[in-house]
């Protein structure tokens, strides 16, 4: 037998070896495939017999929010509060839940929360699922592929709700997208979304691609060539996994024209998407007075955000330094910073930003108002001069609408929300002052301090007229539109 013969049989053996291999291989992917689907079809049948338990026992279908941080301060929670109150307005046979995972507390004393910082009373109580695994989201879990972690975590967290129970409509009010198909295929749920701000975008690739050191970019991975290529890479990746989890959305709400171009690019369903402005209590900053603030003896820089990394509140503090410095004793300055506080790492956050105070020389000119009543609240900016914000690519920025509705003249950064939507033109006359780095901050604070006192006042003016679109009643006309094809597939 020659060597070509011999070849040939050797292949002839292989193949009929890789032949006999490959048919129990097929035949175990397929069984396991059959297995994975009945699998999937036995839990979805168990979740919607709950659900249709739980239907015939309530007579009524239930709404639910998926907003695990539901007891904070921020803005994302009045819009939580403001729609489930326009919703029990609307439709009075309806029941409706919110997962939440703050557990130190009871659900009449997160309702009490929400009446004294929102100013807002629901006309009647709603049901609270207690979630035991919000760590699964926490960002301090996770110090490396935050992005990714947080996703996964998420639909542990979402499963754990979905088990406890499962609604007839679910709507994600705090941008846990990945929780979508997860309450969609298994549940049998209508799905919606009412996103603040996206989990990815297009800005941070270019952040990253351009090698820019950001809060959620740091020194090290700028520095390196290879690091920023990787999480290029990795960003691409997560985008792609984001946008497919959002597609199953049947109805997508965003707050601002910026989170709609990036939702748009990476959700694309168009169809399904629209803007719906968040909920301001302009009405309840009305009465603090407009006029003339000459003869102050003493201007007050205010600032209101929750003491989240990407406030970027050491740029306020480093900027005020710089006008303290510029100033000389000229003025008679103080900044106040006002927020929440939503766990140890916003606490130790304040810590360092105390402790950033006291470096610079400044303490005694900054003030930290912590978890603060309403009325407290209404008070520090009825005696401010200036409304500060220095977040980059804030999604809207419900601080800087309430500071513009009580009459204070806005700085604000830059770029997203508050560039795009609100600290514009008003009939052909200023709103604000916009600013992106400490020295054009300090640079505008002194530019504001010495203009007229009356220039001032139709600046203040104008902010005021202007933020009339972000009002409360506004954005009920709109959700509740929005909501209208969900909520008439509800059968009661």
């Amino acid at each position: 037998m020659s060597g070509h013969d011999q070849l040939v049989l050797c292949l002839c053996e292989l193949t009929r070896l890789l032949w006999k291999l490959l048919l129990p291989l097929v035949f175990l992917c397929v069984l396991l495939i059959a297995v994975l689907v009945l699998l999937v079809l036995a839990v979805r049948f168990w979740l919607q017999s709950n659900r249709n338990a739980r239907r015939a026992r309530d007579g009524r279908p239930t709404v639910a929010f998926f907003h695990p941080y539901c007891n904070a301060g921020g803005g994302g929670e009045r819009v939580l509060w403001c729609a489930i109150r326009a919703l029990q307005n609307r439709y009075a046979d309806i029941n409706f839940v919110v997962y939440t995972g703050d557990l130190g507390v009871t659900g009449q004393q997160i309702l009490d929360g929400a009446r004294r910082r929102f100013n807002i009373l629901l006309p009647r109580p709603v049901q609270f699922v207690f979630l035991r695994h919000r760590l699964l989201v926490e960002p301090g879990l996770f110090p490396h592929f935050t992005l990714l972690g947080q996703s996964v975590g998420s639909i542990f967290l979402g499963w754990e709700a979905l088990t406890e129970f499962v609604p007839d409509l679910y709507i994600d009010s705090m941008g846990y997208a990945f929780t979508l198909p997860l309450f969609r295929y298994l549940g049998g749920c209508s799905v919606g979304s009412y996103v603040h701000y996206p989990t990815i975008s297009t800005d941070m690739l270019s952040v990253v691609r351009e090698r820019n050191p950001r809060f959620n970019n740091p020194d090290y991975v700028s520095n390196s060539l290879f690091l920023s290529a990787f999480k290029v890479v990795y960003y691409c990746l997560f985008a792609l996994l984001y946008g497919m989890a959002g597609s199953c959305s049947d109805l997508i709400m965003v707050n601002s024209s910026w989170t709609l171009d990036h939702i748009l690019s990476l959700w694309r369903a168009p169809n399904r998407t629209s803007v719906v402005y968040p909920p301001c209590d302009v009405s309840a900053f009305l009465d603090v007075p407009l006029e003339e603030d000459g003869d102050r003896k003493c201007h007050s820089i205010v600032s209101i955000g929750q003491f989240r990394p990407e406030k970027d509140h050491r740029l306020q503090i480093r900027a005020f330094k710089k006008v303290l410095d510029r100033t000389r004793g000229r003025e008679a300055l103080k900044l106040v910073l006002i927020g929440g506080c939503r766990n140890q790492e916003d606490e130790d956050r304040v810590l360092m930003l105390r402790g950033l105070c006291q470096e610079l020389g400044v303490a005694d000119r900054v003030e930290f108002k912590l978890n603060i009543p309403f009325e407290e609240l209404k008070r520090e900016m009825g005696e401010a001069t200036i409304g500060l914000h220095t977040m980059w690519n804030e999604h809207f920025g419900i601080g800087v609408v309430e500071c513009m509705a009580a009459g204070k003249v806005i700085l604000a950064h830059k770029s997203g929300g508050p560039k795009l939507d609100i600290v514009v033109p008003f009939e052909g006359g200023q709103t604000g002052f916009l600013a992106d780095d400490e020295d054009s901050y300090a640079e505008a604070i002194e530019r504001i301090l010495a203009l007229p006192p009356a220039s001032r006042l139709q600046i203040r003016r104008n902010a005021r007229q202007s933020v009339a679109r972000f009002s409360d009643q506004e954005f009920e006309v709109c959700f509740l539109a929005a909501m209208e094809p969900l909520m008439g597939t509800l059968e009661r």
